[in-house]
């Protein structure tokens, strides 16, 4: 019994087939002999699409599909997903496969095509790029099928309706967290530092062993026991590390799609992540009129769990600022001298200048290090040569406006606060970069 004719697609090729025809018989009105050909060809036509809607209807089920991906994205990353479809049929068949992407992605062309064996099965490979945190919710897999003659199509909604959650870059965790545990940051721009001294916790005094450094000899404990006895060191550990993280509307600003608000989300997972290798506490505060959330400091099973949950609830809320309010929640919270990984923007010096008695007051009990972005978008008009007098005036105020990050930068490196002006892209590595500095020249 033939089930769901009401879907029944007749194909371009069957509509080119059709007009062929009406041609076909306008030219036997003319010359009667072509009226029998019109007429065979007519019914082998019908004939075919019978045959073909008998051959895709006669039974329930034709095809069989599902969606594989991720238990959960990584936002900002390529995510893979594949549809895995097989075949219910026992004769080769041809398949448009339509996916209907979350409404997030704008996206209504994702369309696959090709064969697939009688009984067979075959995979449907692409990547996903999402640049908002949130749940992404799928539609269905629309499969059409037709036969080798290609005249009819038979349409399958299957594996509807499922639901993806968007969370902060965890990809981008584990690829530094691998290079962390393989000592291979480099690989990723991550500098090697020198240690400039002996900025590390006493642990004990051993026996020398060769290659030592000689300048660690007890001389003490090597008068008493009669051989060459050395201290050895390691690293401070247990220190604190806090982000604090801007969650005002000058976070809301997108390069390549991602707003400074998730970029700095995911770095602020990433060094967390590096900081607790290290040993050390991490901790996180987002804030904006107001403090938001608060994550103590630690390095307990499950905290990066913690903190992975809390990043991934953040959000803008375009309001201003208030940097009053932040240093009365670190004086409140933080009773532990900690470095404190300011993420927000300046977009003038006079904007930075409304902030930074704060931040001075904040820099005397712990170590504050304000992070913000280049405008990568002002890169072209730089190297545009102008050509016109309006070109002209563009390419100095965008000149301007590069210059001032540059002066903003300077202005608190000039109040004691290490800085960094980074692009958007860059700014992981350079967070790394700049904790890895400040270990290791043992100034926390």
């Amino acid at each position: 019994m033939l089930r769901g004719l009401r879907t029944v697609f007749l194909t371009r090729r069957a509509f080119h087939i059709g007009w062929a025809l009406v041609v076909l018989f306008v030219l036997a009105w003319v010359w009667a002999p072509l009226f029998v050909f019109a007429q065979l060809a007519l019914l082998l036509f019908v004939l075919a699409i019978v045959a073909e809607v008998y051959l895709l209807y006669g039974r329930r089920t034709g095809m069989v599909a599902a969606r594989r991906t991720l238990d959960r994205w990584s936002n900002g990353d390529q995510n893979p997903v594949t549809i895995q479809l097989e075949s219910l049929y026992g004769t080769d068949m041809r398949v448009r496969v339509l996916d209907e992407l979350p409404v997030q992605f704008q996206k209504r062309d994702l369309v696959f095509q090709g064969g697939i064996s009688a009984w067979g099965q075959r995979d449907f490979d692409y990547q996903v790029r999402p640049v908002a945190r949130g749940v992404y919710r799928y539609g269905a897999i629309n499969v059409l099928v037709s036969s080798p003659l290609g005249l009819v199509e038979r349409r399958f909604r299957l594996d509807a309706d499922k639901e993806v959650a968007v969370y902060p870059s965890y990809l981008q965790l584990r690829k530094y967290e691998l290079l962390a545990i393989s000592n291979r940051l480099t690989l990723a721009g991550v500098k090697r530092i020198r240690r400039v001294a002996h900025q590390s916790e006493f642990e004990r005094i051993k026996e020398y062993v060769p290659g030592d450094d000689r300048r660690t000899v007890n001389w003490k404990a090597t008068a008493r026991r009669g051989r060459l006895m050395v201290n050895q060191f390691q690293d401070e550990k247990a220190q604190q590390v806090f982000s604090l993280i801007d969650t005002g509307r000058v976070m809301k600003m997108p390069f390549e799609g991602l707003s400074l608000l998730d970029y700095a989300i995911n770095a602020a997972l990433v060094i967390s992540s590096i900081a607790m290798r290290k040993e050390d506490r991490a901790g996180l505060i987002t804030f904006s009129n107001k403090p938001h959330d608060v994550v103590k400091a630690s390095r307990q099973r499950g905290h990066m769990q913690e903190i992975l949950q809390t990043l991934y609830a953040q959000g803008t809320d375009h309001k201003e600022t208030d940097f009053e309010a932040l240093y009365m929640t670190v004086r409140r919270e933080l009773h532990q001298r900690s470095l404190l990984l300011v993420f927000t923007n300046y977009e003038s010096v006079q904007a930075m200048q409304r902030q930074l008695p704060y931040l001075q007051r904040l820099s005397r009990q712990h170590l504050v290090v304000p992070i913000f972005f280049l405008n990568t978008e002002l890169d072209a008009d730089l190297r545009a040569v102008p050509a016109n007098t309006e070109e002209v005036y563009v390419h100095t105020i965008t000149g301007k406006m590069v210059h001032e990050k540059r002066l903003i930068a300077r202005e608190l490196e000039r109040h004691g606060l290490p800085s960094i002006l980074c692009r958007p892209q860059d700014l992981t590595v350079n967070v790394i970069n700049k904790y890895l500095e400040i270990k290791a020249r043992g100034q926390l």
